[in-house]
């Protein structure tokens, strides 16, 4: 049977056009609602469709990740869109709007569930053997649509500030009038939101009664959902959206950050002794201590490794090249930067690093993937460096993300996995609070009797942001630091223990300091002569333009929406 006019007025692509006359409905997309109530699977199938469109970036731009439009990375295809957003070409009939339709979208089919399908019972399948857990699962699903709508929010207001807003489904006339709501609004409806499902959400899948087996993965829960207040109260109070420095919005998010961190570790999460684990063929069941949400997004693929493995290898691009500039964040085992420790050595610049330095990046002389029996030759004229096709621009190349046993020879068995992206891990929420608490308390050293671990002992930023270090036997920050060096050290801190996870686009941005870290990178040059190398550290300038640190609105929406107004300068 046909699919009738099931939503009235959802926000597509086209955002707020007139009705549409179908839902993708994954495999339920040729029946009608009346066949998507006859049983649990089919509505299921629903969610799964909305959990579909959430995000990831193995390589969103035609290999290219957010990670080439910052100072993390530059891609080796200057031809790549990725490129627009630093060389002029970027602009409102060149929106890069994938994102504002992907999630109108996703908003839309979760106002249509939460308005056509809560509430049902299915009476007819009352004497199933699994009946009592299906409708558990059943009635967790509108808590776990409220916060995929509320996260398509965040990332909508991340991008674009002020955006329109709707929480049920819309006719024409509404759809196509909608003005923008301040960004403040958003972020204050998602965090309420959360505030609202916390406690009703399944909090762990595997403790419910009756489980359906086997037990939920991917799916979210309360520190899903808590991790999604504390990164949006983080944003809410960065001076992107916070310019007039409002301190409590900083104490908002440090309760909101502490929230999440005393919350996982009441449930026995920490994180995981090695670092690599993470994004690792199994980290959604090895890496489970410490991912609080991730997505398998690169079902048996090689995709991210035939972009990102060494030019010069079968069936390899190059991709995104982690910059000099990154390489320069990674301290020596010392704990000092490269350029005042004695640790350092120019003619030997990688040894006695940060451990997870050899672990993002793979460099000249390194052994990388598994199978290439050749040391990397990412010098000049090298196996691996320019000028062939795809050549390292910057001197290196990238492991994190990547699966080394993944072999793209053509005589391999072993061509594919699967990649699991980390959208929220504790990690990242350690650094949260510590961003917020500094903020907040104005100190590095300050305690609080407001902040405290689980065991309800005083922390401070300083602690919260060692977490991440003494994971892999990095030294402590140090106490006594000024806000100017503590400050300083954090950013450094993030950039590498968060690096190419999607954050460094972002990060700059709601802190406003584009102009300090996009507009010029530092790429390696290596050259070899009779055995020797010789490092020589180049600048690359990049455009910048502060209206970017908002998208701009596709001009095709704002054609068909007179109400919709563009971001400044655009």
């Amino acid at each position: 049977m046909k699919l009738k006019k099931l939503i009235y007025g959802i926000l597509t692509a086209t955002v707020f056009s007139a009705c549409a006359d179908k839902m993708e409905y994954h495999e339920y997309n040729n029946y009608d609602e009346d066949y998507v109530k006859l049983n649990f699977g089919n509505v299921g199938g629903l969610i799964t469709d909305i959990y579909l469109k959430l995000d990831t970036d193995f390589g969103n731009y035609s290999g290219a990740m957010l990670a080439s439009a910052t100072d993390e990375a530059e891609y080796a295809y200057t031809s790549n869109d990725i490129v627009d957003f630093y060389d002029g070409s970027w602009s409102p009939t060149n929106a890069k709007s994938s994102m504002w339709s992907t999630c109108y979208e996703g908003i839309a089919n979760c106002n249509h569930y939460l308005d056509k399908f809560t509430g049902l019972t299915f009476p007819e399948l009352e004497l199933n053997d699994d009946y009592v857990a299906q409708m558990g699962r059943y009635n967790n699903y509108p808590y776990e649509v409220r916060f995929l709508r509320a996260y398509f929010y965040f990332n909508l207001v991340r991008q674009y500030g002020d955006v329109p807003f709707a929480d049920h489904m819309l006719d024409a006339e509404e759809s196509n009038t909608l003005s923008r709501r301040p960004a403040q609004e958003i972020f204050d409806y998602i965090i309420s939101e959360c505030d609202e499902i916390k406690d009703l959400i399944i909090e762990d899948y595997s403790k419910v009664d009756r489980p359906i087996q086997p037990v939920e993965g991917g799916r979210a829960n309360k520190m899903t959902v808590l991790a999604l207040k504390a990164r949006a109260a983080l944003f809410a109070a960065s001076p992107l959206f916070n310019p007039t420095g409002d301190t409590e919005l900083w104490h908002r998010a440090a309760l909101a950050n502490m929230e999440v961190v005393n919350a996982c570790e009441a449930a026995g999460m920490t994180l995981v002794p090695k670092y690599e684990t993470l994004w690792a063929t199994k980290n959604y069941s090895d890496a489970i201590k410490e991912i609080i949400f991730g997505r398998r997004a690169n079902r048996t693929t090689s995709s991210t490794e035939s972009y990102n493995y060494p030019a010069g290898l079968t069936g390899s691009k190059g991709g995104n090249c982690p910059t000099q500039t990154l390489v320069d964040a990674y301290e020596m085992t010392d704990g000092k930067p490269y350029d005042e420790s004695g640790l350092y050595s120019p003619n030997d610049p990688y040894s006695n690093r940060d451990p997870r330095f050899a672990l993002t990046i793979a460099y000249n002389g390194d052994m990388w993937p598994n199978w290439n029996e050749t040391p990397l030759q990412t010098y000049q004229g090298g196996l691996n460096g320019q000028p062939i096709t795809g050549g390292t621009p910057t001197g290196y190349y990238l492991k994190k993300l990547c699966h080394a046993d993944i072999d793209l020879r053509d005589n391999s068995t072993n061509k594919a996995d699967n990649h699991t992206w980390v959208t929220f891990r504790l990690g990242e929420f350690y650094l949260n609070f510590a961003e917020a608490l500094f903020k907040y308390l104005d100190g590095a050293d300050v305690k609080s009797s407001e902040f405290v671990d689980k065991d309800g002992i005083q922390v401070t930023a300083r602690q919260m942001a060692s977490k991440t270090r003494t994971r892999v036997n990095m030294p402590e920050f140090p106490t006594g630091m000024t806000n100017d060096i503590f400050w300083k050290k954090y950013q450094n801190e993030r950039m590498v223990e968060l690096a190419f996870e999607g954050h460094r686009f972002w990060d700059v941005r709601r802190w406003k300091e584009a102009d300090k870290f996009f507009t010029n990178i530092a790429v390696m040059k290596i050259t070899a002569s009779g055995g020797i190398y010789t490092y020589n550290r180049e600048t690359v300038t990049r455009m910048w333009n502060d209206k970017m640190y908002l998208f701009p609105i596709p001009r095709t929406e704002i054609m068909k929406n007179p109400n919709l107004t563009q971001n400044p300068g655009w």
